[in-house]
């Protein structure tokens, strides 16, 4: 297949269908504080992880969470606007933001959804011809650590759920302020712990228990995904804590809202 080279953004290749292009696969040798805090994990076992769960992946993400992704999709649109574009969504996975964003500006604005697994990309793109934003929605295999954008590319840059996934989280968050435009925003949508003493509680329960034994009957993932998805979410950074880090990244007026009663949070920055 021969890669479509989309014209709103010069200089990337920008591939559609079955057969993406793949950006530079090195393994990371860069650390930080946040990822020090995270389960150990590589590259290459990630990438084999949503491999494996990707003819699944939707249909659990929504069972699992009750259809209530959906909602907090919508709100993000809602709370990070995009105006002119174009936009990043990273770790896009089967492009469930992207398509959101996409209807929520009519179809008028370009988007761009990135992600380092293969298998995930595809899904997207059978999604995107199936609603008829193959033509607008353009579908890159690149790594968050390494994205193959200029700086200053991006009127806002989200992720949803996956960048507690990426090897170095810090490096995700630098890469993903890089290409954003001055002025424009970074959008981090991610799981978080709920403070309520008596939800909280059964939200633990339900995600170290419950989640990880019906997405594994569902998966039947040789990775043990619907294990390690749950106990990621409950032991990456939250609040305060990765707000504090967008902003030692350089971006300003950082602020986040909590979602359903915490199980979810939004941190948005601007690039200065």
């Amino acid at each position: 297949m021969t890669p479509h080279r989309g014209s709103y953004l010069p200089g990337v290749t920008a591939v559609r269908g079955v057969d993406p292009q793949i950006a530079d696969g090195r393994p990371s040798t860069r650390s930080g504080s946040l990822t020090s805090q995270l389960l150990e994990k590589h590259e290459t076992r990630i990438r084999r992880m949503f491999a494996g769960i990707a003819e699944r992946y939707d249909l659990l993400n929504h069972l699992l969470s009750l259809n209530i992704d959906r909602t907090w999709r919508r709100q993000v649109t809602r709370l990070v606007p995009l105006r002119d574009g174009p936009l990043l969504d990273v770790c896009t996975g089967t492009g469930d933001l992207a398509f959101a964003y996409d209807s929520a500006v009519g179809g008028d604005v370009p988007i761009v959804g990135a992600d380092f697994c293969h298998e995930m990309l595809v899904k997207a793109t059978e999604k995107s011809k199936r609603r008829g934003s193959g033509g607008r929605i353009v579908f890159v295999e690149a790594d968050a650590q390494r994205l193959p954008f200029a700086n200053d590319t991006f009127e806002v840059v989200t992720v949803a759920f996956g960048l507690r996934n990426v090897t170095d989280p810090e490096q995700g968050i630098r890469e993903m302020t890089r290409v954003t435009r001055p002025g424009g925003r970074v959008a981090i949508l991610e799981f978080s712990r709920p403070r309520h003493w008596l939800f909280g509680r059964l939200y633990r329960y339900y995600f170290r228990f419950l989640l990880p034994l019906v997405g594994q009957m569902v998966s039947r993932s040789r990775e043990r995904a619907y294990s390690y998805l749950p106990a990621s979410a409950l032991e990456f950074p939250d609040g305060e804590e990765l707000a504090a880090c967008l902003r030692a990244h350089g971006l300003a007026d950082v602020h986040y809202q909590r979602f359903t009663f915490g199980i979810a949070t939004l941190y948005i920055g601007t690039k200065v």
